[in-house]
């Protein structure tokens, strides 16, 4: 975990002239949900991480994705098996940058624009979504839906399963920021 966390440091460093300027959330929660009527399925995790550079507005996500929790223990070992292939593709990124001019050092609400690409089962697909991101006494809190399509990253969905999985996944973010 330390480890994940020195790289995205390190990786958010070199686009950035001044260390100062980066904060850290250690547990972010990232979740997808897929509703069809046939069945909901909903993955979780608590374990991603993610590093903002509050100068430069870049950002990085990365979530290991066998962290992921189902309610089944059959569809947690479905999606790191047969979808996501978590043993070839073991980690989720998604690298992007706040587009809006707004400054992070103070305090407020800002609803903003990310631009950024997310990689997902080897599959790297630029997206832009909204976000709203709460400073508060040096603490940035941020949180984002937008929907991810599975095909678009490659991921393959069986015939005999296909009416249960939807075709494009709610996905969610929540994250806390702190000075590193």
């Amino acid at each position: 975990m330390k480890t994940l966390l020195f790289i995205l440091a390190g990786s958010l460093f070199c686009l950035s002239a001044n260390a100062q300027n980066i904060m850290i959330s250690k547990n972010a929660a990232i979740s997808f949900f897929s509703s069809t009527p046939a069945e909901d399925i909903e993955g979780k995790s608590t374990l991603a991480n993610s590093v903002i550079d509050t100068k430069t507005h870049n950002l990085i996500f990365k979530v290991n994705n066998t962290s992921f929790q189902f309610q089944k223990k059959l569809m947690q070992e479905h999606f790191n098996e047969n979808y996501m292939e978590s043993d070839k593709y073991p980690i989720s990124t998604f690298k992007g940058k706040i587009s809006d001019n707004v400054d992070l050092s103070t305090d407020g609400t800002y609803n903003v624009t990310i631009d950024g690409s997310l990689d997902i089962h080897g599959v790297t697909k630029n997206y832009q979504t909204k976000a709203t991101l709460v400073v508060s006494k040096g603490i940035i809190t941020a949180k984002t839906t937008f929907k991810v399509k599975i095909a678009d990253h490659q991921i393959k969905v069986p015939t005999i399963v296909f009416a249960k999985i939807a075709e494009a996944v709610d996905v969610r973010i929540s994250a806390t920021y702190q000075p590193k």
